[in-house]
């Protein structure tokens, strides 16, 4: 799939940028270009160190904003596939500093749109968050705006070979900002505050999220939202994974969280097709929507199905959670 082609990952210094550049280069030698689009040029710096002489010959640095339409077209020009993790995605951020998120989440994402309909790109994946189902923060709010404009893009492609699509996932095991580094950090205090006992979240980790990407570059036909079917933990269990015995203090919901994140709704239900690896909500415009969930290998789900962390069937068990802690957060640069 990438023999000879140029890839561009917008917000490609972060967790996810580094894990798919680092996947590309180890599993496709003949691609072409690998081109990192940031806005922090320490990052990109100290990204650089990671890789040898040899691969940084197929490794380009762009300097960029996603705000910035001519910066980011022109970066684009023979780039092929897209990948776009640019994003602000910090909830308390977000509510204080409302409009730099909207300017960011969403009119950078439709300057992404604009640009790859000008140049010579072929696909484009987007990358969504849970978050994004029934939002109740902004941050939320401005993915769910996101992923609509990537979704509906595909109404004005024309005759160009050019598919949009989008993939939905939930917490990033150990990224920066989640509950598992603060843990972490706070069983040294003897108390880890929980905000609810009941409270679940989805589970990915950095690899399933490459991997997700990567399913939909090939797969996609334009206009999908990709979910994957991932486990669910309880927030009571990776407190006794990280810290066994420790005090907890429960301190309450913070302002736009909810007690169970959702990635699908029951009123996606109506366009959800599983296909036994994945759920992919398809657009409602297709006409022949049998057909399309055929040749996805899948059939629709059943009216009024939601598909949240609290409902889910496939829990993390606490020595599942300490395993998966011990391998993809101990030891390692929190993201």
């Amino acid at each position: 799939m990438f023999a000879g082609k140029s890839v561009l990952i917008t917000g490609g210094t972060g967790s996810f940028g580094r894990a798919f550049i680092r996947r590309v280069l180890d599993e496709n030698p003949g691609v072409a270009r690998l081109i990192v689009y940031s806005r922090d040029e320490l990052k990109q710096f100290e990204m650089q160190q990671a890789f040898t002489t040899d691969e940084l010959k197929r490794l380009r640095f762009f300097l960029g904003d996603v705000r910035d339409l001519p910066r980011l077209t022109l970066a684009l020009q023979d780039v092929d596939f897209v990948i776009h993790a640019a994003a602000q995605k910090q909830v308390p951020a977000a509510e204080y500093n409302p409009f730099e998120c909207v300017k960011t989440n969403i009119i950078g994402a439709q300057n992404l749109i604009d640009a790859c309909l000008n140049t010579s790109v072929t696909r484009v994946v987007a990358l969504s968050t849970d978050k994004a189902a029934a939002p109740i923060n902004l941050y939320g709010a401005t993915k769910l705006v996101s992923d609509k404009l990537f979704t509906a893009a595909n109404n004005i492609v024309g005759k160009r070979d050019l598919r949009f699509s989008v993939v939905r996932y939930g917490n990033v095991m150990g990224s920066r900002g989640s509950v598992i580094p603060f843990f972490l950090k706070m069983r040294e205090t003897g108390t880890l505050p929980i905000t609810d006992p009941a409270m679940t979240r989805f589970n990915i980790t950095l690899g399933e999220g490459v991997q997700m990407v990567l399913d939909a570059l090939a797969e996609a036909n334009g206009g999908e939202i990709f979910v994957p079917k991932i486990s669910s933990y309880r927030i009571v269990d990776v407190a006794e994974a990280i810290a066994p015995g420790c005090k907890t203090e429960v301190v309450g919901i913070r302002p736009g969280e909810k007690l169970h994140e959702e990635m699908i709704t029951a009123a996606d239900s109506f366009s959800t097709i599983d296909t036994g690896r994945n759920y992919v909500i398809i657009p409602s415009t297709i006409a022949n929507r049998e057909a399309y969930a055929t040749r996805l290998g899948g059939s629709f789900v059943k009216r009024g199905f939601a598909y949240d962390s609290g409902s889910n069937h496939d829990f993390l068990t606490v020595e599942q959670l300490r395993e998966l802690i011990e391998e993809h957060v101990m030891g390692k640069d929190v993201v």
